[in-house]
This record gives C-alpha cells, structure tokens and sequence, in this order.
C-alpha cells in the first residue's frame, strides 16, 4: 500500500496508534491526524481558497489556505508546508498556533474525526494552485470574511468554521 494514501492514526492526546488508509479512515471515523494551515498577506488579509468541485467532500466550498494529513513518518510541520506547495503553489515558514479535535459526518457517508494542527504564515508573492485541488482563490479582509460567513455559512467547510473565530482572534491581537 502507497504510504501516501496512509494517515496516522491518534489517541486523543495525538499519540500514534497506527496507520490506515485515507479513505477508509474517513469511512470508519477513525481518530487521525490532520493540519489546517492559514495564510495572511501584510495587508491583513487571509488566503482562502475554493475547494475543486471534484473533491471528496466539501467540494465547491471556500475554505483556508489549504488542509491535509501527514504520512507516516513525515513531521507535520513539514507535512503543512509540502502541501501547501501542491495545493496553492508556493511555500513559506509555518508556525504551530494550537491543535484541536473534531468530528463530523458528511452526507455521502463519510466522517471527517481529526486531531487537527492549525498553522499560521505569511505571503505576498504569486500564487499557483493546482486545479484539481482548487477551483478558485482570493485574498479577503477579515471583515468580510466575517460577514460572508455570518450571512452564508454552508459556503464555508465545517473546519474553517470551526477554527475562524480562533484564528480571528490571533489576527486580531497580533496585527
């Protein structure tokens, strides 16, 4: 089995149980880990991007800079920034904001159960996404990420949701 298609699985305190693959992690709710990285321009603003309409689920909606699962022996921090450069095209330093755990059941029958690192970096420069992984992208003001989300939240991912108010708050304090 290609251990790319293999996630870490985790207790709840993100200690390594075992391996599985992606998919069927996701079909059984099994407890993984996972990252969530946000990037902000020196403007303020935050990279979201739309998912491609392709993927296996949450296609079509607007979400962080991008999201994904280590390997098996692959550091997180590295996995973040390795997937960053396949999904948006670029790479910068990341650093490590906090971690949480959640679950959710999509309709199509699976669950996404993740002990999630959220990862925070800056970039001003050109942005290249693949299109597979994303259909559309934009540099957007906190404000009006706020707005959006309050009058449209299923444009948004269940994570994204989640998270924003942290990383809001972050933003907010750190600007």
């Amino acid at each position: 089995m290609e251990i790319v298609n293999q996630v870490i699985l985790v207790n709840e305190q993100d200690e390594q149980i075992g391996t599985m693959e992606k998919i069927e992690a996701h079909r059984k709710a099994v407890l993984h880990r996972a990252f969530s990285v946000f990037i902000f321009n020196s403007k303020g603003e935050m990279l979201l991007q739309q998912r491609a309409f392709s993927k296996y689920h949450s296609g079509g909606l607007w979400t962080n800079a991008c999201c994904g699962h280590p390997t098996p022996g692959e550091a997180t921090a590295d996995a973040a920034r390795r997937r960053l450069g396949e999904e948006m095209g670029f790479m910068t330093d990341l650093h490590e904001l906090f971690d949480f755990t959640y679950r959710h059941a999509f309709d199509n029958g699976l669950t996404e159960y993740e002990y999630d690192h959220v990862f925070v970096g800056s970039w001003d420069n050109d942005v290249l996404p693949a299109s597979e992984e994303v259909n559309d992208y934009c540099y957007i003001s906190l404000e009006e990420i706020a707005e959006s989300m309050a009058s449209n939240p299923q444009q948004y991912t269940v994570w994204f949701r989640i998270i924003y108010p942290r990383i809001e708050a972050w933003a907010r304090k750190t600007a």
